[in-house]
């Protein structure tokens, strides 16, 4: 019989691991699956309702199939990596007949400057987790392939191992009913 430590250990290590498994999902096997893209809230115009260190994960949504009201992630400028996540907060058409988008961060006091155009958004905020950003932002592309892989190798280690223990486990054998009878 396991000691209470010992069972105590498994279970804690059962459970980080089903962490390490969650945050995986969310992070990189969800969106991947979803066609998503995930980012990282940098700054406080957002706050009150994604603060600072917030995951978003963002899909591509057409520029017809946003509304009013939808947080959106778009470049600041056209071919620029920079993005900001705001909320929609009027629509518009520009002087050449093509739809433009008024944003507002929450917390900010006035519009966005300019109206962002339908080739700058880069989708629709499909899901986001508070604080899980802060790690997404301390590791770049390479690093998180890097931690993706390693994880997923240790994982797999850790499965064989408790495979080979449980498999190899030395345990009292059991009498067969056949031997219990003829005893008694």
């Amino acid at each position: 019989m396991k000691s209470t430590a010992g069972w105590i250990g498994q279970v804690i290590s059962w459970f980080v691991i089903f962490a390490m498994l969650a945050v995986l999902a969310i992070c990189v096997l969800i969106p991947k699956l979803g066609g998503a893209t995930p980012y990282t809230i940098l700054t406080g115009s957002m706050r009150s309702s994604l603060p600072p260190g917030t995951l978003v994960v963002v899909k591509p949504t057409p520029v017809d199939q946003i509304d009013i009201g939808d947080v959106i992630t778009f470049q600041i400028r056209t071919g620029d990596p920079t993005v900001a996540t705001h909320r929609v907060i009027a629509k518009t058409v520009g002087d050449d007949g093509t739809p433009r988008l008024l944003t507002k961060g929450d917390d900010n006091t006035a519009a966005d400057a300019a109206p962002v155009r339908a080739e700058q958004v880069r989708g629709k905020l499909w899901y986001s987790v508070p604080v899980l950003g802060r790690a997404n932002v301390l590791l770049d592309r390479t690093q998180h392939q890097t931690l993706v892989v390693g994880a997923g190798a240790g994982l797999l280690i850790y499965a064989a191992f408790m495979l080979v223990t449980a498999a190899t486990e030395t345990r009292p054998r059991r009498p067969s009913r056949r031997e219990s009878e003829v005893s008694v």
